[in-house]
């Protein structure tokens, strides 16, 4: 597509902007520097700290092929969503374009979609905090359950308190998170390079061709990991919620997009093709972050302690933006009358406490997950969550598609930041997660994952029908200047629909 697309429209849209009124109420306190560690945060947490050493163990150094294959379509999903973001940042993100572009029924999908990925999300990192705190014998004999239900207590009174507090929160958690990674990559490679022992054995590339080479279990296990990976790049959607309370979003976004698909080489793949060289993928455990596996087989002194600390801060990242992001997506729902009233209200922090509290109320189910099930949560809520991320990466596609359109008829025009390749790379990414999500039925648990997820959609089917006579219409305001001015019926930072 170019800027030839072009009409009166478009061109008052360029310099005019719609808003969405469920953003009403939402302070701009989130500088640069909280968008780019966000940004980087919100695509590194559990998926590489837990879930790679399970993922290692199953499908051996081949995996670092999946993470690759995936950190690029997620790349490109989040350059689409960029592109909308930049053209009208609001903190609905993908609820709010896929209700300007496919209406109401889109955005209904599109919120629940999303909230079902990180409420489940939450469940897989509070589990991660409990299986962490294990790690160390003093807490051993402490439920796991216990562990979980503190952790999200925690996270919880840290997000009502503030935007601000959230963003400088989730700064500090992701720049320790990049720190580790960094440290990780020169010692292992200084391992590599030296054939240093790394438990019992030697760090080198012998660690993967005397053990059965790439794919030690053939191609099939790690094609069937994949929904797994998907799960580990959750979050990089992140950065599109965040623009919504961000200064300056038009200049700040696409520096932290673009840098994204070289952290994601880096740090996912990069570290991956590490690990694999340093030991024996069969070392890897789903019981263990394979960071602290390496760490402790190394012979530092208490190494392995200071990275079970680190790792710890790394799933209550991901909490912290779990909780962050739906009680937002929640808000959004709630104002158009898709989602429960409670969930449209803000305290005086500008905080929508409401769907902050269904959220962790929710993660409650994870803390019976973890008093029931404490062996199988994580991998049970991961792969169920995969579906979901997976599923909501799609709904961001088919309204960038939308907006195409939209543009090709010249209502729209696109901005100069844009996704790459499209409208051909969006169905392209639209035919992977597709296949992704199918080879779940290449394993018993696979198959009960997506028999879960069919009952999801039949629930979200029903919803459907009982909202939908309450849809409150129209939320797209009509032209305002840049500025937000003259914006009709704008919402009370506490009001509730229907009250």
């Amino acid at each position: 597509m170019s800027n030839s697309n072009t009409s009166p429209s478009a061109t008052q849209q360029s310099s005019a902007q719609k808003q969405d009124k469920s953003d009403a109420g939402y302070a701009k306190d989130l500088k640069p520097r909280h968008i780019q560690m966000i940004a980087i945060g919100g695509s590194i947490g559990t998926g590489l700290f837990l879930g790679a050493g399970g993922r290692l163990a199953q499908g051996g150094a081949g995996l670092a092929i999946a993470y690759a294959v995936c950190g690029i379509f997620a790349f490109l999903m989040v350059r689409a969503l960029g592109e909308l973001a930049i053209r009208r940042p609001s903190s609905g993100a993908f609820v709010s374009y896929a209700r300007e572009f496919l209406g109401e029924k889109g955005a209904y999908v599109t919120g629940w979609l999303f909230f079902l990925d990180w409420s489940v999300t939450v469940m897989a990192d509070i589990t991660a905090v409990a299986v962490y705190f294990h790690y160390w014998k003093a807490f051993q004999g402490v439920p796991q359950w216990l562990i979980a239900l503190c952790a999200l207590a925690l996270v919880f009174v840290l997000n009502l308190l503030s935007v601000k507090m959230f963003g400088e929160a989730e700064f500090w958690f992701a720049a320790i998170k990049v720190a580790t990674i960094i440290a990780f990559m020169v010692i292992a490679i200084w391992a590599i390079v030296t054939g240093a022992p790394v438990g019992d054995a030697h760090a080198g590339v012998a660690n993967i061709t005397d053990n059965g080479g790439l794919f030690p279990n053939g191609i099939a296990p790690v094609f069937a990991l994949t929904l797994g990976v998907v799960f580990a790049f959750g979050g990089t959607e992140m950065v599109g919620v965040a623009a919504g309370e961000a200064k300056d979003a038009g200049k700040v976004l696409p520096k932290a997009i673009n840098s994204m698909i070289i952290r994601i080489f880096v740090f996912y793949v990069g570290s991956v093709v590490l690990m694999a060289l340093v030991l024996p993928y069969a070392a890897y455990s789903s019981n263990e972050s394979p960071f602290v596996t390496f760490f402790s087989g190394i012979g530092i002194p208490h190494a392995g302690d200071v990275i079970q600390v680190v790792v710890l801060t790394a799933a209550l990242s991901s909490l912290n933006a779990g909780l962050y992001s739906t009680g937002r997506t929640l808000r959004s729902l709630a104002v158009a009358g898709s989602g429960p009233k409670f969930a449209a209200r803000m305290n005086k922090h500008h905080v929508p406490y409401g769907g902050i509290i269904i959220t962790s109320a929710l993660g409650l189910i994870g803390v019976v997950m973890n008093a029931v099930l404490p062996a199988d949560a994580f991998e049970i809520v991961m792969n169920l969550a995969g579906i979901g991320i997976a599923g909501t990466w799609a709904a961001i596609l088919v309204t960038h598609l939308a907006f195409l359109k939209k543009v090709k008829a010249g209502e729209e025009t696109r901005p100069d930041y844009r996704m790459p390749g499209a409208p051909y790379t969006n169905y392209i990414s639209l035919i992977f997660f597709a296949v992704v999500v199918l080879s779940n039925l290449n394993s018993a648990a696979g198959r009960w994952t997506l028999a879960m997820f069919v009952v999801v959609i039949i629930a979200m089917v029903a919803g459907w029908f009982y909202v939908r006579g309450r849809i409150n219409g129209d939320l797209m305001d009509e032209m305002l200047d840049d500025n937000g001015n003259d914006v009709p019926d704008v919402l009370e930072t506490t009001e509730v629909p229907g009250k």
